[in-house]
């Protein structure tokens, strides 16, 4: 059965702005039985603000706290989180983006903000480690992951995901109706 989705977290829409952060978050989490990753998430809006003295350090230094609660109710309502922290270092990265900028297949993976957020290497770094230290919890763990060779990230996430999934010890569902005497002629 098919059950899995992507959600992708872009610069907040005008009706995302006039809600909490969370509130656009909260409205893509999984439901029973279906498993949905994140492309980006509510963890932007305490790494790029605070980067960029967007708001005040109280706030989202309260958005920790925020965090924590969110994805509490999320576990104990059923939910599995997993968190990664998919780290490459300065040079792979320039790398990264210089294979974009040659390749003209790859022009649509080339953002020039990126060269200034790249600019300020130092100060995510800062705000990523806080976060990490902050936010990993026991019903929310943060796996940071070395992924200068993509084989060895591809690796650790999959490992971490098939032990998740053998740990939820899931069953297919049962059919509505007894199957045992139905004959296909």
């Amino acid at each position: 059965p098919q059950g899995v989705r992507v959600a992708n977290f872009k610069v907040p829409t005008p009706e995302e702005l006039d809600h909490d952060y969370l509130w656009r978050v909260h409205r893509q989490t999984p439901g029973k039985g279906e498993i949905v990753i994140f492309n980006r998430s509510h963890y932007e809006d305490v790494l790029v603000v605070r980067v960029h003295g967007l708001v005040p350090e109280t706030v989202w230094k309260r958005r920790y706290d925020h965090i924590n609660d969110f994805e509490r109710l999320l576990a104990e309502e059923g939910t599995l989180i997993l968190k990664f922290f998919l780290h490459i270092d300065p040079e792979e990265q320039k790398k990264r983006l210089q294979a974009r900028l040659d390749d003209p297949t790859k022009h649509w993976k080339f953002n020039v903000g990126d060269l200034k957020e790249r600019a300020r290497w130092a100060e995510y770094m800062q705000a990523y480690e806080d976060v990490l230290n902050k936010t990993s919890t026991d019903y929310a763990p943060w796996y940071i992951v070395p992924s200068n060779k993509k084989w060895y990230r591809n690796l650790v996430v999959a490992s971490v995901l098939v032990d998740a999934l053998k740990g939820l010890k899931m069953e297919y569902p049962q059919p509505k109706e007894d199957l045992s005497q139905v004959v296909i002629e």
